[in-house]
């Protein structure tokens, strides 16, 4: 992975290029962020960098993480997260990574938590087709078949059931950043990415690129 950074979704807009087209986009606040620590193959058994990201109250801090934060001097975040970046050795303690650390036209993974649903049927959570919805029809919005009579008298694991939709972590690759807005710590990502607005969000360099 060669660049990453925490962010929060503020919402979707649209913007015109020269000619006249329309592009929509999502804005996401990127960064700024810290390094919080570098882990290393001596002390952890990996090689990785850690960030923080977002205001916090101190109020709301457990003591451990405190104490996190106060063994480098670092002022107090709501989120860490690690990221196994390439170029490791590079960072450093205590360093600010902002959203200028990509460029337009660079192309990333978005990945956070997609919006909840709640309890779906197949029909909107498969996507399958209904029956007829004629007075004689005993079969409007089912599942459908549930096996096959007596072999193998059992359902399959992995029949698409109805059940629990989204609030799930999800993953949108290779997506192409439109502008970024240094100034403010905004990129504007082309489409859609997971969450509601506000939501927490990881954005890294595509594996696609």
């Amino acid at each position: 992975m060669k660049k990453a950074i925490i962010g929060r979704k503020i919402g979707m807009t649209q913007i015109f290029t020269e000619n006249g087209t329309v592009i929509p986009v999502t804005v996401v606040e990127a960064g700024p962020c810290v390094v919080l620590q570098k882990k290393t193959i001596e002390t952890d058994g990996y090689e990785a960098v850690q960030l923080a990201f977002g205001e916090v109250k101190e109020r709301r801090m457990t003591k451990p993480l405190k104490g996190h934060y106060d063994k480098n001097s670092i002022e107090y975040k709501k989120v860490i997260r690690e990221f196994k970046l390439d170029d490791y050795a590079s960072y450093e303690t205590g360093q600010l990574i902002q959203a200028d650390v990509f460029e337009a036209g660079e192309r990333v993974d978005i990945s956070g938590t997609s919006k909840g649903k709640g309890f779906q049927g197949v029909i909107k959570r498969h996507n399958q087709s209904r029956g007829p919805m004629a007075h004689g029809s005993k079969y409007h919005r089912s599942p459908g078949s549930m096996g096959a009579s007596s072999s193998p008298s059992r359902v399959f694991k992995g029949k698409k059931l109805p059940g629990q939709m989204g609030n799930k972590n999800v993953t949108a690759v290779n997506l192409e950043v439109v502008k970024v807005d240094a100034e403010n710590n905004v990129l504007l990502i082309k489409g859609a990415v997971p969450g509601i607005r506000g939501a927490l969000i990881t954005i890294k360099s595509s594996v696609k690129a």
